[in-house]
């Protein structure tokens, strides 16, 4: 009892600290997920035994270039293409090799392309047309909120058969589905109290964040379960590390700010 108290205390803070800058200036926005990703870059580097302070340096450079500079939107589709693949390949490695290669230089592409510049395309993503829209990044993380919770509830009640048990045990298939149903319903009321975009956008951000959510997560479990550890870190106290909190929405924004893109672009 008194742990899940500490959970849901943890949990609303995390969620109440997140929204209130979303919702306060782009600024403060950027800079929180700056020092979020700071602490998911530690964690990280923690999973793959690497100790580099250069990439703090990369980090902080890239930020500046793209998150508050947003210097050059050619370099940023490039960053965009890389990041994708980098991903993608990831997604090779879960579904298709049986321990992750992190071997010394692909630890640095790793870091520098599936987490750093990952959490650069979720600070962009509500001024993709411009300006700062904060209710869209808002309307995203609820999808992302609504996936897990209800791929949780939907999974520990009517689960059986696994979604990928050698990775991670406690998900399975009923979950992955009944997070993506319910969030494809949320996606509904997010259109309807917003105004903003039109359902079907919304629900196309829907199944990409359930999707991408789900393998973002899978991939970090892998990672978890190579090095040997349950959780990320412990900044959390009943939820683990941050990068344990933000691994979904991480792995899915590139390709939800790619999603957006093309949209704008056809339209």
């Amino acid at each position: 009892m008194r742990e899940a108290i500490i959970r849901t205390i943890s949990g609303l803070l995390y969620v109440s600290i997140l929204v209130a800058s979303i919702l306060s200036s782009e600024f403060i926005f950027i800079s929180l997920f700056y020092l979020l990703g700071l602490v998911c870059l530690i964690e990280m580097q923690k999973l793959l035994h690497l100790k580099s302070y250069a990439l703090y340096g990369v980090q902080a450079l890239l930020f500046y270039l793209f998150s508050y500079l947003k210097f050059n939107q050619d370099a940023t589709i490039l960053l965009l293409f890389i990041t994708i693949f980098v991903n993608l390949f990831l997604v090779k490695d879960l579904l298709f090799v049986k321990k992750i290669p992190v071997f010394e230089k692909k630890k640095y592409i790793i870091i520098i392309f599936y987490l750093i510049s990952s959490v650069i395309f979720l600070t962009l993503i509500p001024t993709i047309e411009g300006v700062f829209i904060p209710r869209l990044v808002v309307g995203i993380f609820i999808l992302i909120w609504t996936n897990d919770t209800f791929a949780y509830i939907v999974g520990k009640n009517f689960g059986n058969k696994k979604l990928f048990e050698r990775i991670s045990p406690n998900k399975t298939v009923e979950g992955f589905l009944g997070g993506l149903i319910f969030s494809g319903i949320a996606s509904f009321f997010i259109f309807y109290y917003t105004q903003f975009l039109s359902f079907t956008i919304w629900l196309g951000l829907a199944i990409i964040l359930s999707v991408f959510g789900t393998l973002g997560d899978l991939i970090q479990s892998k990672f978890k379960r190579q090095a040997g550890v349950k959780d990320s870190g412990s900044l959390m106290p009943g939820h683990g590390g941050l990068f344990d909190r933000l691994d979904s929405i991480i792995f899915s924004s590139p390709f939800v700010y790619a999603y957006l893109y093309i949209l704008d672009y056809v339209s």
